[in-house]
């Protein structure tokens, strides 16, 4: 019983190992990413090993713009005994597409503020229902 209490972490030390504030945890804990096994007398959290490498890609794949959401529809998938390479992948396809949409809008964006620069004018004249002609005629063509 006392080698099995060792290997319990409490929420502090998963803290400490992780550099996850404790509210982050226990948000996870909420959202059911991750699982405490039980509580001390006192209350505190009592989490198993596993929790770190759970934390861990919890991390990465945020890092890679995975959503919570998504993120717990893979653990599910994991914690069913299935290996969830396949929901990930699928997962990451999606984020290039929407990185080469978002792309292609800034690249327009971008464009479009450069053609601003280019042929900017200061014009000292006040203009009624304008704030600055050039942005405000450029957006009407």
């Amino acid at each position: 019983m006392l080698t099995q209490e060792k290997k319990l972490l409490l929420i502090g030390q998963v803290t400490d190992l992780t550099g996850i504030p404790i509210r982050t945890i226990r948000y996870y804990e909420s959202l059911g990413l991750i699982n405490s096994l039980r509580r001390t007398e006192g209350g505190f959290r009592q989490f198993s090993l596993d929790v770190l490498t759970r934390l861990a890609f919890i991390k990465r794949a945020q890092n890679l713009g995975l959503s919570l959401e998504e993120i717990g529809n893979i653990l599910q998938v994991y914690d069913q005994g299935l290996t969830p390479c396949g929901e990930i992948k699928e997962k990451l396809e999606e984020k290039v597409l929407q990185i080469d949409r978002q792309i292609d809008q800034l690249l327009t964006l971008r464009s479009e503020i450069k053609g601003l620069l280019s042929g900017w004018k200061n014009i000292s004249d006040h203009h009624e229902k304008t704030i600055c002609p050039i942005i405000q005629n450029t957006s009407q063509d």
